[in-house]
C-alpha cells in the first residue's frame, strides 16, 4: 500500500505542485493519477520514490516512512518506467534488461536468464535480445522498458505517461499487454496520464488531480463516469461519460437474430439471395466474418462475378458475446448495414443485433438499477 499523508510540494519561488495530498493506492492494484497540465501528477509520483522531495507531510509504502529509508535503497524495490523508456544506448536490449539484478548482486548468469523470461513475457523475441535501443520502434522500446523494471521484481511499480509516445495502435497493444502482466503479478501500481481513457481502462481506482495538486476525486472508474464528485470532475471525465460508463455494464444475453453469410468466391447472384436491405455479411468457412458486402445498385450484369475481399466493407467492429453495452452498442452503429456482429470467444458469428435493440437493453439495465437503488434507500 502507498499513502500520501498530507503531502505538499512547494518549490522556492512559491509555486505549489502538490497541495495537502490524501492518498491511498491500495496493494495489488493499480491506481492512476490523471488531471490537466500542472495538477502535480509526475510531481506525486516522484515523490514516492524521493526523486522529489515532500515539502512537507509524509509518503508511505507499507508501514515505513518512505524519507526512514535511504533513496537508493529505497528505488531498488520500486520499478519505474517513464514515457520514452530511458534505455541505455549503447547496451544491448538483454543487457539493459539485466541491469537492475545485476546491481542487486545476482551473478551475470542468473540476470541473463532472467532478462530472457521477461522479454518472452513482454512479447519480445529472443532474436531481439542482442539489438540496441536504436533498433527498435518505439513501442518495442517499452516493451523493453516494461521488461527493466520487472526485473528484480519489485512490489512497487511507477509508470509515468509510458504509452503516450506512441501510436493509437500499438498504445492499445501495450495497454493490452500490461493489464494481462498485472492479471499475472498483482503488483501495487501507481499509473500517471493524461488521457482519461487510458485511466478508466486501465485504472483499479482514478484519482483525479485538478492545478496546483489538490485531489477532486478518487473513485474507481465505473463510479466515476456515473458519480462525479463536481463539475469539474465532470468536464474533465467528458460529455460522452454516460457512454464511457457502458463500457462496465455487461451486455448479457442480447436479442440476436440469425444472419445469413455468403462467402467469399461465392457468385454474387447467390450472395444477393442471402442479402437484408442489400447488404449480406461475408464470413469464412470457420463462420468468422470477414466484412459487408453492399449489393444495392449493382448491374444486372455484375452478379455474374464472384466475391472477393476488395468488394467488402470491413467499417463495422465485432462485439463478443461476453462483451459490454457499450461494445455492442458500437458494433451497431459503425456497422454499415446498421447491424451489428455479435461473436463467441472463437471469433464465431453468433448473430446480429441493431442499436435500437441495445439501447433498449440499457433501458433495462437503468430501470433496475434504479429498482436496487430505491430498495436500498428505503427505511
Amino acid at each position: 500500500m502507498i499513502r500520501f499523508e498530507s503531502v505538499t510540494k512547494k518549490y522556492p519561488d512559491g509555486t505549489v505542485a502538490v497541495d495537502e495530498l490524501d492518498l491511498v493506492a491500495p496493494s495489488g492494484e493499480i491506481t492512476v493519477f490523471v488531471g490537466p497540465s500542472g495538477c502535480g501528477k509526475t510531481t506525486s509520483l516522484r515523490m514516492i520514490n524521493r526523486m522529489i522531495e515532500p515539502t512537507s507531510g509524509r509518503v508511505w509504502l507499507d508501514d515505513r516512512d518512505t524519507a526512514s529509508v535511504p533513496s537508493h535503497e529505497l528505488r531498488r524495490g520500486i520499478g519505474y518506467v517513464i514515457q520514452h523508456a530511458g534505455l541505455f544506448p549503447h547496451r544491448t536490449i538483454l543487457d539493459n534488461v539485466a541491469t537492475v539484478p545485476h546491481l542487486l548482486g545476482v551473478d551475470k548468469k542468473a540476470a541473463r536468464e532472467r532478462a530472457y523470461e521477461l522479454l518472452e513475457r513482454v512479447g519480445l523475441p529472443s532474436h531481439f535480445a542482442k539489438r540496441y535501443p536504436a533498433q527498435l520502434s518505439g513501442g518495442q522500446q517499452q516493451r523493453v522498458g516494461v521488461a527493466r523494471a520487472l526485473a528484480a521484481d519489485p512490489p512497487v511499480m511507477l509508470m509515468d505517461e509510458p504509452f503516450s509516445a506512441v501510436d493509437p495502435v500499438v498504445r492499445e497493444q501495450l495497454q493490452n499487454l500490461f493489464l494481462q502482466l498485472q492479471a499475472e503479478l498483482g503488483k501495487t501500481i501507481v499509473f500517471v496520464t493524461h488521457d482519461i481513457d487510458e485511466a478508466i481502462k486501465l485504472g483499479d481506482k482514478v484519482a483525479v488531480l485538478r492545478v496546483g495538486g489538490r485531489l477532486a476525486q478518487l473513485a474507481p472508474p465505473a463510479e466515476l463516469l456515473s458519480r462525479p464528485a463536481d463539475a469539474f470532475v465532470a468536464g474533465f471525465v467528458g460529455r460522452d461519460r454516460g457512454y464511457r460508463a457502458l463500457g462496465f455494464t455487461v451486455a448479457g444475453s442480447l436479442p440476436l437474430q440469425r444472419e445469413r453469410t455468403a462467402r467469399l468466391g461465392q457468385p454474387l447472384t447467390q450472395a444477393k439471395e442471402h442479402a437484408e436491405d442489400g447488404w449480406v455479411l461475408v464470413a469464412d468457412d470457420d463462420e468468422q466474418p470477414q466484412g459487408w458486402l453492399c449489393l444495392d445498385g449493382l448491374a444486372d450484369s455484375a452478379l455474374a462475378t464472384e466475391v472477393a475481399p476488395d468488394m467488402l466493407n470491413l467499417g463495422g467492429t465485432l462485439a463478443v458475446e461476453s462483451g459490454t453495452l457499450r461494445e455492442a452498442l458500437d458494433a451497431a452503429l459503425s456497422s454499415p448495414s446498421g447491424r451489428g456482429v455479435v461473436v463467441d470467444e472463437g471469433g464465431r458469428l453468433l448473430g446480429t443485433v441493431t442499436a435500437s435493440q441495445v439501447l433498449s437493453r440499457i433501458e433495462q439495465h437503468r430501470s433496475a438499477d434504479g429498482s436496487r437503488q430505491g430498495v436500498e434507500a428505503a427505511p
